[in-house]
């Protein structure tokens, strides 16, 4: 799986469903496990001033389902993804731009995934995103179950 082709597939997703392109989402880095997007505050801003919540926790979704999609992708697999449930913590208002990062959380088998993936058509696995504050630090955590079932 060619990398960069893979995150403009990805880019081309997301902008493909309207309130994502509102969003003015943009794919930040990928380094193979954590994905990271940004978002301009101007988009999210809320009556404080600061981030949305709605928005934050939008963008620690589509993070975590863009990990999901990718690894799937580089496996040489095809499934639809779905978040299954999740829960946001909200720990200190954001004032600047969104920039989210979304990875594997840490007691999550990447391998066990795949290999339950291909044996029984379905599989689930848990995330953890975080918005980040621009002086270091945490706005928002967010952890969640996301499944992916085999497409034929």
């Amino acid at each position: 799986m060619s990398t960069d082709a893979a995150l403009q597939r990805l880019h081309q997703h997301y902008q493909s469903m309207p309130p994502v392109a509102a969003m003015q989402v943009s794919i930040a880095a990928y380094d193979g496990q954590r994905l990271q997007l940004h978002a301009p505050l101007a988009h999210h801003i809320n009556d404080k001033g600061c981030a949305f919540g709605g928005s934050l926790a939008s963008m620690m979704t589509l993070a975590s389902w863009g990990v999901m999609s990718l690894g799937i992708e580089n496996a040489g697999l095809r499934a639809d993804v779905y978040v299954a449930d999740s829960q946001t913590r909200y720990l200190a208002p954001l004032f600047a731009d969104l920039d989210v990062h979304a990875q594997l959380a840490p007691e999550a088998d990447w391998r066990s995934f795949l290999n339950t993936l291909r044996d029984r058509g379905r599989a689930r696995t848990s995330l953890i995103a975080r918005a980040l504050l621009p002086e270091g630090g945490v706005a928002t955590e967010f952890t969640a179950r996301y499944v992916a079932i085999a497409k034929p």
